[in-house]
């Protein structure tokens, strides 16, 4: 294959691989129906298989897979392990869950350090230590030309075509907490900045989210179903080392605290 193909292969891949975390493109545990919840990872045993429903994503049999893992946490609760060297691959999990029901999102996760040439807005460093990633039904008809093509060629390579939205949660190095950066490579992928800087590795933090009013604002209409659930932690553009842990993700139809966004 010709390097500008390979170049191609890879940008149209990649976004498969954070926007795609449904359909054939999961290798689930079990075999189920969409849910409308989330099965905690907590459920689990350590060093066990992930809970019935999630499933590996693998990016591309040309790049490694990050290695997910079950372990305990120091108080004994399954978590799970990511562990990225230089490689891009997810843990993920096909929902449908109506966001004006349950519109708030919880979820902990603990990054000890963080990747030092990463930059989520610059096409050659998009990695991020820790990403929560959510895909939206929606109406394709209402997508721009541009749009509708980079779908069409990421379901020639995948089988799959792009979700119609996917919102992600990220931690980002310098950009500023609830800054949205827009994929370099389609309006339809949007990263949300949850948490950014150093100031808080090494330890375990609780975030909780209005899902819909994030979508809203980084799409400027209301949310469809959801579609998907996702975790992710890649290495694979900065070529860096990367370990992550993430806890429980749950949707609520309340806020769990008086100061959530």
């Amino acid at each position: 294959m010709r390097p500008t193909c390979l170049r191609a292969l890879a940008v149209v891949v990649s976004i498969a691989v954070v926007a795609g975390m449904t359909g054939c493109a999961t290798r689930p545990t079990g075999q189920e129906a969409p849910r409308t919840s989330v099965t905690p990872f907590s459920t689990a045993k350590a060093e066990g298989p992930l809970p019935v429903g999630w499933g590996l994503k693998q990016l591309s049999r040309f790049k490694r897979d990050t290695v997910y893992r079950l372990v305990a946490d120091p108080t004994g609760v399954t978590v799970i392990e990511a562990r990225a060297e230089q490689s891009a691959s997810g843990v993920g999990k096909r929902l449908n869950v109506d966001p004006a029901a349950m519109p708030w999102i919880q979820w902990r996760w603990n990054v000890p350090a963080l990747i030092a040439s990463a930059d989520n807005a610059r096409r050659h460093a998009e990695d991020s230590p820790v990403r929560v990633i959510v895909t939206f039904g929606g109406d394709a008809n209402k997508l721009d030309i541009e749009d509708r093509a980079v779908s069409a060629r990421v379901k020639a390579l995948t089988g799959e075509a792009l979700p119609y939205a996917t919102l992600m949660y990220i931690w980002e190095n310098k950009v500023p907490v609830d800054e949205i950066i827009e994929s370099v490579h389609t309006t339809r992928v949007k990263m949300m900045v949850v948490e950014s800087g150093a100031a808080r590795i090494g330890r375990w933090l609780d975030y909780e989210r209005n899902i819909a009013r994030d979508f809203e604002r980084a799409f400027g209409e209301k949310p469809g179903r959801i579609l998907s659930l996702g975790i992710m932690t890649d290495t694979d553009n900065t070529g860096e080392v990367a370990v992550a842990y993430y806890g429980d993700i749950h949707f609520s139809p309340k806020s769990l605290k008086k100061d959530a966004k």
